[in-house]
């Protein structure tokens, strides 16, 4: 039923990235707009030549650093919104030292929470009053067990679940909202080409009860269905996408 999103507007933040492209595509795909905003030019470039959809495809550099600045990015938007999926944020490790507090817990929250609270905000005068909208948060498997070395992070996708709770509460029956937790997904922001990267693949490969790492486009097909009127009796949830490794 991901073809309930024909002609409608899709806005996916951290769109240049590998699950926020796979959602591009997945929306495309199945006949709807798509607005693309990340914080860097020439990977939105790159990403819309790729997708080759015409004036389907709209593109906004921004960081969405403040509420002016998110409102800013949708005035890129053509009529109303259907969904918001806000993808948006920058993984960084932290040291527990006191330095910490200004190059690491406050620019994590900010781009991991922060602006998904003022995405939000900015799009509900936007959002289309004739179909029950949709926002999709990506929380992360750092909110259900701590990643370690990443405490910021994981309390941002911690809050990330919070807020999908009471705004499904607070917004529902006209929007719908939930949240996605992927686990350990093949993408640039997860894994790099370093030794101890490859090591630490390898201690992780046995935890996953599926025996893989997963694909960006397994973590899309659950936001289409999120954003499809296959969902229409759900809100308020996390969904865990990690091949199993938080079952309970």
């Amino acid at each position: 039923m991901i073809e309930s999103v024909k002609d409608k507007t899709i806005v996916i933040t951290g769109g240049a990235g590998g699950i926020g492209s796979a959602c591009a595509r997945l929306f495309l795909a199945a006949g709807a707009r798509v607005v693309l905003v990340d914080v860097k030019p020439a990977p939105l470039d790159d990403l819309a030549a790729k997708l080759d959809a015409g004036d389907r495809v709209a593109t906004v550099v921004s960081n969405l650093s403040t509420p002016a600045a998110c409102a800013e990015a949708l005035e890129a938007v053509e009529g109303p919104i259907h969904a918001l999926v806000h993808m948006a944020g920058i993984f960084r490790a932290d040291d527990l030292a006191p330095q910490d507090r200004e190059s690491v817990y406050d620019p994590v929250i900010a781009a991991n929470l922060t602006n998904a609270y003022d995405m939000s905000i900015a799009c509900l005068p936007r959002f289309d009053p004739n179909w029950p909208c949709r926002i999709v948060f990506a929380s992360s498997l750092a909110f259900r067990r701590g990643a370690l070395a990443y405490t910021a992070y994981s309390a941002a996708k911690g809050g990330l679940v919070g807020m999908t709770r009471s705004l499904a509460r607070r917004l529902g029956p006209k929007v719908l909202v939930n949240a996605v937790a992927p686990g350990l997904i093949e993408t640039a922001m997860a894994f790099d080409l370093s030794e101890e990267n490859r090591k630490f693949r390898e201690s992780q490969i046995e935890t996953i009860p599926l025996k893989r790492f997963g694909e960006a486009d397994e973590v899309a097909a659950v936001v289409g269905f999120l954003c499809s009127d296959a969902s229409r009796y759900v809100t308020g949830q996390t969904i865990n996408i990690d091949g199993g490794m938080m079952n309970g």
